[in-house]
């Protein structure tokens, strides 16, 4: 795994280097093993160098035979051996073993057609000396980061956002529908960015950039439809998940490198190290968090795992003085606003797979995604059920076994809460969003801490809805309702916050490439293809998951209650002692100069976090205090106080002309 960043510039010459240096240096915890940059005429493109695969001759940018085709790459192409082999035999010849290199040769023979050949992880720079022109990619579900600022024939871009803010010339600046919007469904949507000016590659699709202007294009999407698969047994259907998913597992332990997993306790992450222990690797060596807070923690069903599977296991015990101490340094790598502090002990995560040599590790992530394994989706089939009959004395009543601990006796003013909270909008069953207005709604709660003035103009929920609304494909009201909800979750949360800031950007700052089996685009497809039947049966999450995993890990794990990732808020800054930067970041004084908050309103918020250090809070007033602290640092590390100098050096960087 790497970090990329270039600079294009068709109206005048322009000296690149020294800007290239500080954007590479900005992003060397991507990649501290090696450095280069490419510079011809209108274009540089710079690369950090994580070494994977190929650590001897894989330094990039790599070129092709004549040298007319450069490219600099942050990520893994896993199939490369067989398109290599298809490449030499066309006639192709290479000067590396790396992955990059067939990345120029496929190019010379596809196009922009060669991503649908690609399976992997990545963001692709490609920059054709003979057509004077860029091309921009990223992997299908956006596991891998690329942000630009495009201007008037210029075009800056980079891995993070800190990479192209190197730039002095280019305003850094927060974009209040941006901030508004993640303050809504936790992130940004579409091309946005918190900033003003800076958007991002989507998931899925490729951008050119030349003399002619900046085009994006799709080149893959989910592909959920509204036609019926083909009548098969459910054993045939298992059958060929198992296929998929150890293979996809298979070819992303190729590296020159060791490679571990995490493994959470939960049946995801279990069901690829059990694939890996049983078929692949005799000493696996995984990696999991524990919490001091009992609410969070799943270490006994960790430890049920490394038993059965005795891999050579690390835990790191995350305190809440943990959290509130990095957080600062989390916001740096997020680069955006966040509603949770999860993110937070997944820094700590990687921080202990970098402490024990390792620079890749497997992850479960993306199955509860791919195969309807959250709460979101249950409870809309519930409220779908109940709404046919919504005077039933007993259809709600379903809600229990969603949330069997909030419908006790002791709990029974929670419950009824609850059973309210769900009956809002429950005829709207034709919203396209039916799935998450829910959710949507009690976020944007959190709204009502900022300054009226910052958001004028962002709109309400409605408008939010009906912007979202118009992005969805034609035929998507034509879909079964599991279908579409799995596409907002997916398109929404997995792409812009599970896979950005608690995927992606904490393990790479501490130089951890992460890699996802269930995100391999043959598995996304044969999921979208599963009957939803398979998906979800009943209310049982994951059941054809489930079937596939059963004999091969313990059946604890497959039979318990499914517990969320979460990690405590409020308790973790207002502990005494507090870190220091809290009270600066919610000073009235501080919230007034930034001007994106009521410093009023959130004297309150901060006078009522303090009691009891900080557990008097409710979920939406967690959720309000880490998105404005979050807010507040944003604004301190990347608007008060940015420095355009670089935190890490260079002095191993390459340069190549043309």
């Amino acid at each position: 795994m790497c970090g990329i960043a270039g600079i294009i510039n068709f109206n005048q010459a322009e000296e690149k280097q020294d800007l290239l240096g500080r954007m590479i240096g900005m992003i060397r915890h991507r990649g501290p093993d090696s450095a280069g940059i490419y510079l011809n005429g209108p274009a540089g493109l710079g690369h950090a160098r994580l070494s994977i695969i190929d650590l001897q001759t894989g330094d990039q940018p790599i070129h092709n035979e004549d040298r007319t085709v450069w490219v600099i790459f942050n990520g893994e192409i896993f199939n490369y051996p067989e398109l290599r082999k298809d490449l030499i035999d066309r006639g192709h010849h290479f000067y590396t073993h790396s992955d990059t290199e067939i990345l120029v040769h496929l190019y010379e023979e596809d196009g922009p057609e060669m991503f649908s050949k690609l399976n992997g992880q990545f963001a692709i720079a490609l920059w054709d000396k003979t057509k004077q022109g860029l091309l921009l990619a990223r992997d299908r579900v956006g596991i891998r980061p690329l942000f630009y600022h495009h201007e008037q024939g210029r075009l800056v871009f980079g891995s993070e956002i800190k990479a192209v803010f190197a730039d002095e010339t280019i305003p850094r600046k927060l974009d209040p529908q941006t901030i508004a919007d993640i303050f809504t469904c936790w992130t940004p949507i579409g091309v946005s960015t918190p900033f003003q000016g800076i958007f991002q590659v989507r998931p899925g699709h490729y951008a050119l950039f030349s003399k002619n202007g900046f085009l994006e294009k799709s080149y893959w999407h989910l592909p959920y439809s509204s036609l019926e698969p083909k009548s098969r047994p459910l054993e045939e259907w298992v059958d060929e998940l198992n296929v998929l998913v150890k293979d996809a597992t298979r070819i992303r332990l190729r590296a020159d490198v060791p490679v571990g997993a995490y493994l959470s306790g939960g049946i995801d992450s279990t069901y690829i190290s059990s694939l890996v222990r049983n078929f692949f690797n005799n000493r696996l060596s995984t990696f999991s968090v524990s919490f001091a807070d009992e609410r969070f923690n799943e270490c006994s069903y960790q430890e049920i795992a490394v038993n059965a599977l005795q891999t050579k296991h690390h835990v790191i015990n995350c305190q809440d003085e943990d959290i509130g101490n990095i957080f600062p340094r989390v916001i740096w790598h997020t680069e955006t606003p966040i509603i949770r502090t999860a993110p937070a002990p997944l820094y700590l995560l990687s921080g202990l797979v970098r402490k024990n040599d390792f620079k890749v590790v497997l992850t479960g992530e993306g199955a509860d995604e791919i195969f309807a394994g959250y709460n979101i989706f249950k409870e809309d089939k519930v409220r779908r059920f109940w709404a046919r009959n919504p005077d039933s004395k007993i259809r709600f009543r379903l809600l229990e076994k969603l949330y069997p601990y909030i419908f006790t006796k002791e709990n029974e003013k929670a419950g009824k809460f609850l059973t309210g909270f769900f009956k809002k909008g429950l005829h709207q069953t034709d919203s396209p969003v039916y799935s998450h207005i829910l959710r949507w709604q009690n976020t944007s709660q959190t709204k009502t801490f900022f300054h009226p003035d910052f958001i004028a103009g962002t709109g309400d929920l409605e408008q939010f809805v009906s912007r979202f609304a118009s992005t969805l494909p034609h035929d998507f009201m034509n879909w079964k309702p599991l279908s579409r909800a799995q596409f907002i979750e997916n398109t929404v949360f997995m792409s812009n916050y599970l896979l950005s800031s608690q995927g992606d950007r904490m393990a790479m700052a501490n130089s951890i490439e992460g890699r996802y089996p269930f995100l391999d685009y043959r598995v996304i497809e044969f999921a979208c293809r599963v009957p939803v039947k398979f998906r979800m049966n009943g209310l049982e999450e994951k059941y054809i998951l489930k079937k596939a995993a059963k004999g091969l890990i313990p059946e604890a794990l497959i039979k318990r209650v499914k517990q969320p990732y979460r990690a405590p808020i409020s308790s973790c800054f207002f502990r005494k002692p507090s870190p220091a930067y809290v009270s600066t970041m919610l000073s009235e004084h501080a919230i007034q100069k930034n001007g994106y908050f009521d410093e009023k309103k959130v004297a309150g918020l901060v006078k009522k976090s303090s009691g009891q250090n900080g557990m008097l809070l409710s979920e939406r007033e967690n959720m309000a205090l880490a998105g404005i602290l979050s807010t507040q640092l944003l604004d301190h590390l990347f608007i008060s106080n940015f420095s355009q100098q670089a935190p890490y050096p260079n002095e191993d960087m390459v340069i190549f002309t043309d």
